[in-house]
């Protein structure tokens, strides 16, 4: 594809059919970043129409989350040698069949499995627009702001998803939040046809290196399953160790099997590059701390503040336009101040407004009193979400920029899973035997003390910045792209 090195505005992409792709990638991106959160205040509809318990209510997220991490890998490698095109277009049906079979679910197997299709959808979608972007614009200022738009959407989707959630499950039903997929990956499904060159012809040089790709996906899989089950069925169970143990040997298998590839699937020119190494670091403690903040909020909104599905998404208006506004304007902040300079600032900020949000949450609390925090964390949010695949972008060669988004995807993913599982069992020590007020006052304060420790988990993110990412030695050059810059 094409790479753009100049642009009609003086400080903006311009209107163009890359531009066009850039919109159509970010649209595709948002698509499967809603998705994760959208069907959290619908939860409580779906468990009394498909018969759910509390106790595998929570599957129907587990679903998406395990089957999407352990395949981003593989998304990515697939793009690098099947074709860009192929596999988005492949993702994006798979998304819409998928949806659709999950709004005309009839009992909880039906709409896990629709659930896990969902998952394996995004896992090609997702690495396959960061490859797209990163090899349409050239490294330097343009694809800093590409990636701005990129990141923009996906962030954004994030909080969008629990707002659009809540607007849905209120007006049409909690079907809705699955079917509203449709109407969003079918037209994107058949834009890519329009705007996205044809892949060419495959490199029969190159091979897919299926056992390390289908070790990889299993053990990445398997580990990702026990550490989002693990709270629920209890880290000693029998199928929380036999999980364990199996992935942690298959990622083994997968080292041995690298080691032995003429083409492996992760190449360790990739391993030896420091801004990747740095970028999937973030992108993993971003996702367990910052991607973790959404849910506790909706629990806290619910469960102590008494918010209906609509009054839960409604609550997230002011964050979803800070994320927005934060992740647009990153590619332009790393461009004028340095990627290790802009992380730090937004990781400070970051931190400052989940200490203000730990402090304003409480059993009697006001929305008003969480903006501050909200405002001060959403920007964080916005700024790190970008400006951590633009550090896992730099230097890498397009015909393995789709790898190297899917391990950086995949770390994302990853974080997500340890995250959530460490912060619910903060947010739910010392809850057993309570119930009525008590409980709700317990809870309020166990979501207290969740956003203190995602606080010290973002501080810790400071840090990996500051000694990870050096400050470049030469000069930000102004309008020129540059090929050669360090993190």
């Amino acid at each position: 594809m094409r790479r753009i090195e100049t642009s009609s505005a003086p400080d903006g992409l311009g209107w163009n059919r890359d531009t066009a792709t850039l919109v159509l990638l970010s649209f595709a991106m948002l698509i499967v970043s809603l998705d994760q959160y959208i069907v959290v205040v619908a939860l409580p509809d779906i468990a009394r129409d498909l018969g759910y318990s509390a106790q595998t209510l929570q599957s129907v997220i587990i679903a998406y989350a395990v089957v999407s991490a352990g395949f981003l890998l593989f998304g990515g490698r697939a793009g690098d040698l099947l074709g860009r095109r192929r596999i988005l277009a492949t993702g994006l049906g798979l998304y819409a069949g998928a949806a659709l079979a999950g709004g005309l679910a009839t009992g909880p197997e039906m709409l896990l499995a629709a659930r896990a299709v969902q998952g394996l959808g995004g896992a090609l979608v997702f690495p396959t627009t960061l490859a797209l972007i990163n090899t349409t614009f050239a490294e330097g200022r343009l694809r800093n702001r590409a990636l701005g738009v990129w990141g923009g959407a996906g962030a954004a989707g994030l909080v969008i998803g629990v707002l659009l959630g809540g607007i849905l499950t209120r007006v049409f039903g909690w079907e809705a939040v699955f079917l509203v997929n449709v109407v969003l990956a079918g037209p994107a499904l058949l834009l890519a046809f329009v705007l996205i060159p044809p892949d060419g012809g495959r490199d029969r040089g190159r091979k897919f290196d299926l056992p390390g790709a289908l070790s990889v996906t299993l053990g990445v899989t398997l580990i990702v399953f026990a550490l989002v089950q693990g709270p629920g069925w209890g880290w000693l169970s029998p199928g929380i160790l036999v999980s364990a143990v199996a992935g942690v040997l298959l990622i083994a298998v997968f080292a041995v099997v690298e080691r032995r590839s003429d083409d492996p699937l992760m190449p360790p020119r990739l391993l030896a590059n420091r801004n990747l190494i740095t970028g999937v670091a973030i992108a993993f403690m971003f996702m367990a701390t910052f991607g973790s903040v959404l849910y506790f909020l909706s629990l806290y909104f619910q469960e102590i503040l008494g918010y209906d599905a609509l009054q839960t998404g409604a609550g997230f208006l002011i964050p979803t336009a800070v994320v927005v506004a934060g992740s647009t304007t990153a590619g332009h902040l790393v461009t004028r101040f340095g990627l290790r300079g802009t992380l730090i600032a937004a990781l400070a900020v970051g931190a400052l407004g989940a200490v203000g949000l730990g402090l304003a949450i409480s059993p009697h609390g006001a929305y008003a009193e969480l903006i501050p925090g909200l405002v001060a964390l959403s920007i964080g949010d916005g700024i790190v979400f970008t400006a951590m695949f633009i550090a896992a972008a730099t230097g890498i060669p397009d015909r393995d920029q789709g790898i190297a988004s899917g391990i950086a995807s995949t770390g994302s993913g990853v974080g997500a899973a340890v995250g959530l599982a460490v912060l619910v069992l903060v947010a739910t020590a010392g809850l057993d035997g309570l119930s009525g007020e008590q409980l709700r006052i317990a809870t309020a304060d166990g979501i207290s003390t969740t956003l203190f420790v995602v606080a010290g988990g973002i501080a810790l993110t400071l840090l990996v910045a500051l000694t990870r990412c050096p400050t470049p030695t030469d000069p930000v050059p102004t309008p020129v792209p540059y090929q050669t810059r360090r993190c």
